[in-house]
C-alpha cells in the first residue's frame, strides 16, 4: 500500500518536527525577560549624581532664601525673582509687613537688572541640567539608549547648565546696590557688600550643585554609555534563512 503524502508535504513535515525547532522555540518561550540598561556601572552611579544635581539647584533657584536680612523688625529673605515678606502701605500711610512668601507680580518688577539677567541664565542651566538628569534616569531602564558618545554630549550639556548657574550665582551680587534690597540691609549694602545682610543656605546649594555638575558629573559621563555593539544581528539572520533554505530543499528532492 502506497503512502499518499507527497514529497513536499513529507519535507515540511519534516523540517518542523526537527528538533533544533521544538528545542528553539521551547528556550524562547522560557527565556526569562529582563529589563537592561545601557549605561556601565559608573553610568549608574552618574544618573544618580546628575538627579541629585539638578533637583538640589532648581529648588534652591526656586525658594526664595538666597539672601536674609530684616525690614521693620521682621526677617525678609530673597531670591532672584521672589521675596518673603515685604512692606505695604496701611492706614494713615504707615508701612506694614505683609508675613509671606511670593514672586514679583512682573519680570520688571524684579529689583535691579542684575538679577533680572541671573533669573533667566540661572533657570536655563536649571532647565538643562533637569532634561540631562531625566535622559540618564531612562539610560538606567533602556537599552542602547546611551552610547559612549552620547553620554560625553550629555556631560557637555551638563557642563554648560553648570556654568550657566555658576554665572547667575555670580551675577546675583551686582544687585545688592538696589534700593529694595538697601533697605533690608541697613542702607549699606553695594554691589559685592553685603551689610547687614548675610547670604542663605539656598544661595550655596545654588552653587554647590552647579560645581558638583560641572566637575564630578561631567567626567563621570566619560565612562558612562557603553560600546556600541558589532552590527551581527543581519548577517546571523541571513544565514540562518539560508541554512534553513538548504535543509527544506534537500527534503523536499525526489
Amino acid at each position: 500500500m502506497r503512502d499518499n503524502v507527497t514529497p513536499r508535504e513529507r519535507g515540511s513535515a519534516a523540517v518542523l518536527s526537527m528538533p533544533g525547532n521544538s528545542t528553539t522555540q521551547r528556550e524562547h518561550q522560557e527565556k526569562p525577560v529582563t529589563m537592561r540598561s545601557s549605561l556601565t556601572m559608573v553610568g549608574t552611579l552618574w544618573a544618580f549624581l546628575s538627579l541629585v544635581t539638578a533637583v538640589t539647584s532648581s529648588t534652591s533657584y526656586f525658594l526664595p532664601y538666597w539672601l536674609f536680612g530684616s525690614q521693620l523688625g521682621k526677617p525678609v529673605s530673597f531670591s532672584t525673582f521672589r521675596r518673603c515678606n515685604y512692606p505695604v502701605r496701611g492706614e494713615g500711610h504707615s508701612l506694614i509687613m505683609v508675613e509671606e512668601c511670593g514672586r514679583y507680580a512682573s519680570f520688571n518688577a524684579i529689583p535691579s537688572l542684575a538679577w533680572q539677567m541671573c533669573t533667566v541664565v540661572t533657570g536655563a542651566g536649571c532647565a538643562l541640567l533637569l532634561l540631562v538628569a531625566l535622559a540618564a534616569v531612562l539610560g538606567c531602564c533602556m537599552e542602547e539608549l546611551i552610547s559612549r558618545m552620547m553620554g560625553r554630549c550629555m556631560g557637555a550639556a551638563q557642563f554648560v547648565g553648570g556654568l550657566l548657574i555658576s554665572s547667575g550665582c555670580a551675577l546675583y551680587p551686582l544687585g545688592w546696590n538696589s534700593p529694595e534690597i538697601m533697605q533690608t540691609c541697613g542702607n549699606v549694602s553695594n554691589q559685592f557688600q553685603l551689610g547687614t545682610c548675610r547670604l542663605g543656605w539656598a544661595y550655596y546649594c545654588a552653587g554647590g550643585g552647579a560645581a558638583a555638575a560641572m566637575l564630578i558629573c561631567t567626567w563621570l559621563s566619560c565612562f558612562a554609555g557603553r560600546n556600541p555593539k558589532p552590527v551581527i544581528l543581519v548577517e546571523s539572520i541571513m544565514r540562518n534563512t539560508n541554512s534553513y533554505a538548504m535543509e527544506l530543499d534537500h527534503c523536499l528532492k525526489p
